[in-house]
């Protein structure tokens, strides 16, 4: 969330940077309900104060033995006007905090401005597509030769973008995951497991609602009121919410594993099937609270950690600094990893790392005592580390060989009784 004190203070600036995001945003309507509240407030404030000094004066006046009969119509109207003014205050407070929740953050002044995600910036590449001299096959026709998933049933199951692994397919994507947790623990990053069910509350301080809400899939009933995690960001934001965190106990580095549910799975044509959209996935996140002069440190760390896993991995990346238009709702700054899937002949993400300020903290109320004085609140960043759906068809489209068997990379064969292949 964004300072409401900084959008008074500066509106056309604030408004200007907002339009990087989106060219359509106005302040105008949290302006306008903004100052309705002051106004209300300003004005019950002066009510009660009528009627306390109606009340001081009439009090003074019987202590005299004066006959106040003629004061008691002031006060009753005081105090009606008084009691309707302050009814009226949650409606007002609701409506301009409404708003305010809804705005994106900021982005920062360095990035790029457009609405074209054509325009991301590519700001490193690490190593080269593979060559091959054979016909490919994509990860589905390769997952059914191999026997790895089963599409149909887990379509039977649930519906389509649901899939289940089987066999070594359940199996690396097991190793994956491992791999991924052992590297960030390595790096520093405290390894969590955490609730896959939160609160609206924990989906609000995190940013996914209320603008993200149907894209969320929810458990409702007569006992629970919950939602399903899109990533698990949105729990570790919530490990801290109402906190003040000791300054001495920053950073705090995290990093967990769980599977990510998204209503949203995108078209259904020939580029998305398989594992490339679906409504359940897995993923390992990193998660920082940091100090603000240590935001752009930490943010490095975590892109560090990321490309490890990549590079042991021995897949051909690149970097790409989002542009303005093209940044998720709770970024300041975001640049996205991602690999080439020569089944699909593009490149796609399997990890997106990104510096969300202090928006996230204050919409969670998540602060530290700044040089053990005031209390300011901390700067998030989260990371994918990485979702592994994805990052499966790279492995399997990439590590073909011409027989229809996979070559596994060296750092996962520890995980898989040391198996150098996957073959039929």
């Amino acid at each position: 969330m964004l300072n409401i004190k900084q959008i008074i203070k500066e509106p056309k600036l604030i408004e200007e940077r907002l339009k990087r995001k989106d060219p359509n945003l106005s302040l105008d309507p949290l302006l306008k309900a903004y100052d309705a509240f002051c106004k209300s407030k300003i004005a019950s404030e002066e009510a009660v104060a009528t009627l306390n000094r109606l009340s001081k004066e009439i009090g003074e006046k019987k202590r005299q033995g004066i006959d106040t009969t003629s004061m008691m119509e002031s006060v009753i109207n005081a105090k009606q006007a008084a009691q309707t003014l302050s009814e009226k205050q949650p409606a007002l407070e609701r409506e301009y905090e409404t708003l305010l929740s809804e705005l994106p953050n900021l982005p920062d002044d360095d990035i790029k401005i457009s609405p074209d995600p054509k325009e991301n910036v590519c700001i490193k590449m690490h190593g080269e597509k593979k060559s091959f001299n054979f016909p490919l096959k994509n990860h589905v026709e390769l997952g059914e030769s191999l026997d790895l998933f089963d599409f149909k049933r887990g379509a039977k199951i649930s519906g389509a973008g649901w899939p289940v692994y089987k066999g070594l397919g359940a199996r690396l994507e097991w190793a994956l995951l491992n791999m991924m947790i052992e590297t960030h623990i390595k790096n520093g990053f405290t390894f969590h497991l955490v609730p896959h069910l939160v609160r609206p509350q924990t989906m609000y301080g995190s940013g996914q609602l209320p603008k993200f809400e149907k894209q969320l899939f929810k458990l409702t009933d007569d006992d629970y009121d919950l939602f399903l995690i899109p990533t698990s960001e949105v729990s570790l934001n919530g490990l801290h919410s109402d906190e003040v965190i000791p300054d001495e106990d920053l950073p705090k580095l995290y990093t967990s594993y769980t599977p990510c549910f998204r209503r949203e799975a995108g078209s259904h044509g020939k580029a998305e099937r398989g594992l490339i959209r679906v409504h359940q996935f897995n993923k390992v996140e990193m998660f920082a609270f940091t100090k603000p002069e240590d935001s752009d440190l930490i943010f490095e760390k975590m892109m560090k950690s990321a490309e490890e896993v990549l590079e042991k991995l021995e897949l051909h990346y690149r970097n790409m600094l989002l542009v303005t238009g093209d940044m998720s709702y709770a970024a300041a700054k975001t640049v996205d990893i991602e690999v080439y899937l020569p089944g699909q002949d593009r490149y796609y993400e399997v990890s997106s790392v990104s510096n969300c300020r202090d928006f996230q903290a204050r919409r969670s109320k998540i602060r530290y005592k700044k040089d053990q004085k005031a209390l300011e609140f901390v700067h998030t960043l989260n990371g994918s580390g990485l979702a592994t759906s994805r990052l499966m068809v790279a492995l399997l489209e990439n590590n073909q060989n011409e027989d229809g068997s996979v070559t596994l990379p060296k750092a996962l064969r520890p995980y898989l009784d040391n198996r150098t292949h996957l073959s039929v």
